[in-house]
């Protein structure tokens, strides 16, 4: 079969060609199913279009595939309704935030929501403990020089840093107020622990520092105390940095809002292990401060006992109130916590500092002291051995309740004063006298002889 062209001139119609062998398509094609290309109709267009699907089977999976996305636009719908709903409560506190500008962010309206009372009020109470703390911190600066007592002084250091501590407590309410999110976090969960260990790791130097002043010893230096409650207080600080940094995996600052909140609270909890030791540790000091004689320095453990006492009775209860206690809803625990760094930020002020500072400027007692000079009192002194003689010890005696007003007081001496001897005013001078002779009555003299 040979492919043939038509005659030039003819006016008849050419007869139809037939197909030529090497023009002929092969066999898998058309490679795509798109029957419109091509006409499965004719003879030899019906081997090529036998394996492609009918019109029929396209039109079926095009209903089906406008069906699916029907479904899907249906599903985004609800999801999309379902966070809406969600988050209706948030925008119904937004719209009654009363008292806020509108232009403010929904995450500080507790500061200033009038339907929200609980965080005026602590927002207030937090306010005036801040600025207390600061009037305390002057005082201290400006008294520092009226103290007396030299072992009151070097105390002084670890005192002030409290003070920073416990402003430090008042300044963290405000992130408990504010709601949580990828900045307020980290806050909550790094400061907490570090700012109560700072507060607690001061008073357990000072409780040591008693128990040695009361029992007659040597005080510990400045620097010692010092030191010794800052290295406590940064052990708390190693903890922490390590479970925000393992927590947050260096990039992730949603973590703490994306836990769940009981989740979250058996965390926060179990992140201040070690302040609650050094709770136990702070409060057991100090009730050795009462075991010595010298009771002047046992008021200052005192005020130690009882703060930490206070202390312990707010921390079993917010904790108890935060794991144990079913709340109303998650937001009831920040005012569980802000209601707690409140309660023992003024429990640090009321019980610890303000009674400190009445004793700050007292005059040094001797008797808070053991006597340095104690081998020169007399009744110390060692009793010589031999016979008494009190044939003048009746006279010494009234000769001194004479002399008791002519007593001199000579400073840099010992206990045995001066005294001025004044003559008698009553004396007589022996004179001798004759006696009788035993041999006047002899029996072999003579009378008269």
């Amino acid at each position: 079969m040979q492919c043939r062209g038509t005659g030039i001139g003819v006016s008849s119609p050419p007869d139809p060609l037939p197909p030529l062998s090497f023009c002929s398509p092969p066999r898998s094609f058309p490679p795509s199913g798109d029957r419109r290309l091509y006409n499965c109709s004719a003879p030899r267009g019906r081997d090529w279009c036998r394996g492609l699907p009918s019109t029929q089977d396209l039109r079926a999976a095009s209903n089906a595939r406008e069906a699916a996305g029907v479904e899907a636009s249906k599903t985004r719908h609800r999801v999309s309704e379902a966070r809406r709903a969600r988050s209706a409560p948030r925008l119904r506190r937004t719209r009654m935030a009363e008292g806020c500008r509108k232009s403010l962010d929904a995450k500080y309206h507790r500061l200033c929501d009038l339907t929200v009372i609980w965080g005026i009020v602590l927002e207030a109470v937090a306010a005036v403990g801040a600025v207390t703390s600061v009037a305390f911190m002057l005082a201290l600066l400006i008294l520092i020089c009226k103290v007396q007592d030299s072992s009151r002084r070097k105390v002084l250091p670890v005192q002030f840093l409290f003070l920073l501590g416990v402003l430090g407590v008042f300044g963290l309410t405000f992130a408990f107020i504010i709601t949580l999110e990828s900045s307020t976090g980290p806050t909550r969960f790094f400061l907490f622990g570090t700012l109560f260990s700072l507060c607690f790791s001061c008073l357990l130097a000072h409780a040591f520092n008693l128990t040695k002043l009361v029992r007659g010893r040597k005080s510990l230096s400045l620097l010692v105390m010092l030191g010794l409650a800052v290295g406590i207080s940064l052990v708390q600080d190693v903890i922490a940095v390590e479970y925000i940094v393992l927590t947050m995996n260096r990039t992730n600052t949603e973590v703490f809002s994306e836990l769940s909140p009981p989740r979250r609270n058996e965390d926060f909890v179990m992140l201040l292990i070690y302040v609650l030791f050094l709770m136990a540790l702070t409060f057991l000091t100090s009730c050795f401060t009462f075991c010595g004689p010298f009771t002047g320095w046992k008021r200052h453990g005192a005020h130690i006992n009882l703060t930490m006492l206070l202390s312990i009775a707010i921390w079993v209860t917010w904790i108890t109130l935060l794991l144990v206690t079913p709340t109303p809803g998650p937001e009831w625990d920040d005012t569980i916590l802000s209601s707690a760094l409140v309660a023992n930020g003024w429990v640090f002020l009321l019980v610890y500092v303000v009674p400190e500072f009445r004793l700050l400027t007292k005059q040094q007692n001797p008797m808070d002291y053991p006597v340095e000079d104690a081998f020169c009192k007399p009744q110390f002194m060692k009793q010589s051995y031999g016979v008494e003689n009190k044939a003048y010890s009746q006279e010494e005696i009234t000769q001194g309740l004479e002399e008791l007003g002519d007593t001199l007081y000579a400073p840099y001496s010992t206990h045995f004063q001066l005294q001025n001897r004044t003559s008698q005013k009553d004396f007589s001078i022996p004179r001798a006298q004759t006696r009788a002779s035993p041999y006047d009555d002899y029996e072999g003299r003579k009378n008269g002889s």
